[in-house]
């Protein structure tokens, strides 16, 4: 990609969307377009084909998905396996036949069997079962990448995926059942603040750990890679790359760093009670490390700058 390259970021206004575009355009990206669900339904396959014959884009990052925590896919699994096969099917093939030059598909973790040896590297995709609470979403991340994978094959292209840990940052979601934990407990703790609260009880032990990476530098990772990383004239397609930071936190450290960092002065409660979930999901990001990128963004810096964004968006916690 030249500073003058067309890029098209489809999700522009999501998560990590939003911080492609920002990321880009800080780095000198001086034609990066996006397009609205109100303008183009991604899941319309005749709207995703005009676009392209329309604007041409030379480079596509697909940051378009539908996504949620255990509560929303569990609620909705259906319309999150069809959504995203819809999406990423029509964008990748589009790709291909408007011959852009390179394309970033991102997934998640979640591609990985619940019983992944911990940490997770990239030769363990389809070696077990998934979780069942977010299989749907996963088996269609998963498509996505052998769909890269195949259309390198067959057609020489030069698509390449990369995989998350658990994101967060400005622009995240903060709805009271469908977040997932990190801007989840944010709201909590800012509504435990605001309403003087005596306590905040989190589910389980506190003991699983997880791993997390400001949105941001996930932007800045898919753009390293983009700039770095030819899958073209590999046999079996091009290896997707694990993006992380490589760094555990229990969930109890996790919520005494955003009480902190909120100013919650009540008291942290856990309740061994409740289900803990997975013990440990730690993706190996080795691979990407070793190619010469590494997060700039430390766990509390992050958690700082996404409760700022909170704050910012007036988010209604009544």
């Amino acid at each position: 990609m030249n500073q003058s390259s067309k890029i098209y970021v489809a999700g522009h206004r999501g998560l990590v969307g939003s911080a492609l575009v920002k990321v880009l355009n800080q780095s000198g990206f001086t034609n990066v377009i996006g397009k609205s669900h109100a303008e183009m339904d991604l899941q319309n396959q005749s709207q995703v084909l005009e676009f392209f014959e329309r604007e041409k884009p030379e480079y596509v990052f697909l940051a378009a998905a539908k996504v949620g925590g255990i509560h929303a896919n569990n609620t909705y699994p259906a319309e999150f396996i069809f959504s995203n096969l819809q999406i990423q099917n029509n964008i990748i093939d589009a790709s291909y036949r408007y011959g852009i030059k390179k394309l970033c598909f991102l997934g998640s973790s979640c591609i990985y069997p619940k019983f992944a040896i911990q940490p997770m590297d990239e030769g363990q995709l389809l070696d077990g079962k998934l979780e069942p609470t977010n299989e749907p979403y996963a088996v269609a991340k998963i498509a996505g990448i052998v769909m890269c994978q195949s259309y390198n094959r067959q057609y020489g292209t030069n698509y390449i995926s990369v995989m998350p840990t658990n994101l967060y940052g400005p622009g995240d979601n903060y709805h009271p059942e469908n977040s997932h934990v990190l801007p989840a407990l944010i709201r909590r703790f800012h509504e435990a603040k605001i309403k003087s609260l005596p306590e905040v009880v989190i589910w389980g032990t506190g003991k699983p750990l997880r791993e997390f990476l400001y949105s941001e530098d996930m932007a800045r990772a898919c753009v390293f890679l983009m700039q770095n990383y030819d899958v073209s004239g590999d046999p079996k397609g091009g290896e997707h790359v694990n993006v992380g930071s490589g760094i555990e936190v229990s969930i109890k450290e996790l919520a005494e760093t955003v009480k902190e960092v909120v100013g919650y002065q009540g008291n942290l409660v856990l309740d061994p009670t409740k289900p803990d979930g997975t013990p440990r999901k730690l993706l190996d990001v080795s691979k990407l490390h070793q190619m010469g990128w590494k997060h700039q963004v430390e766990l509390r810096e992050g958690v700082r700058l996404a409760y700022e964004d909170f704050l910012q968006k007036g988010v209604n916690t009544q």
